[in-house]
């Protein structure tokens, strides 16, 4: 049975969310993936740019035998899955290899504690409409809100 430590992120580590924004990058073919530059573009970069170095930049990690092996972060911007300033947009990936173990489903629950312990009212993200995480974001807690040809924006409320 594989031993999963949820954990804050720290500092010297947020380099490591370059490469969890690309695994984020949902690519349906796996034979001609998107390159690793993508997550240059300027609509990509602002989920990472400077991260920790504003006031609503908050992350966790998922490490197994000491190996950081996924990532869950929100931060206040105005991206693919924004629906009004001051609600936290959410992002979350895994390495391939840990993927349908419930990690990200863990990630997820533990940074909604923090978000409603903050005193964010919800937080969003958007997901392409055949990504296979939409079930795990519904599961805790998110709902579509709005939709365009490609992606469902989903809103997760805090009562």
């Amino acid at each position: 049975m594989m031993k999963i430590k949820i954990r804050e992120m720290s500092y010297s580590e947020y380099p490591m969310l370059a490469d969890f924004l690309y695994e984020a990058i949902f690519q349906r073919d796996e034979n001609n993936l998107l390159p690793k530059s993508v997550i240059n573009q300027p609509e990509l970069k602002i989920y990472i740019e400077a991260f920790g170095e504003r006031e609503h930049d908050y992350c966790f990690c998922a490490e197994v035998d000491q190996k950081v092996v996924g990532a869950v972060w929100t931060r206040c911007i105005n991206g693919f899955g924004h629906v009004e300033e001051g609600t936290p947009e959410f992002a979350v990936s895994l390495f391939k290899a840990y993927r349908s173990r419930g990690i990200g489903t863990a990630l997820m629950k533990r940074m909604l504690e923090l978000l409603k312990s903050k005193g964010y009212k919800k937080t969003s993200l958007a997901v392409q409409k055949d990504n296979y995480a939409v079930k795990m974001y519904q599961s805790v807690g998110f709902e579509i809100v709005d939709e365009n040809e490609e992606e469902y924006i989903m809103v997760c409320s805090f009562r």
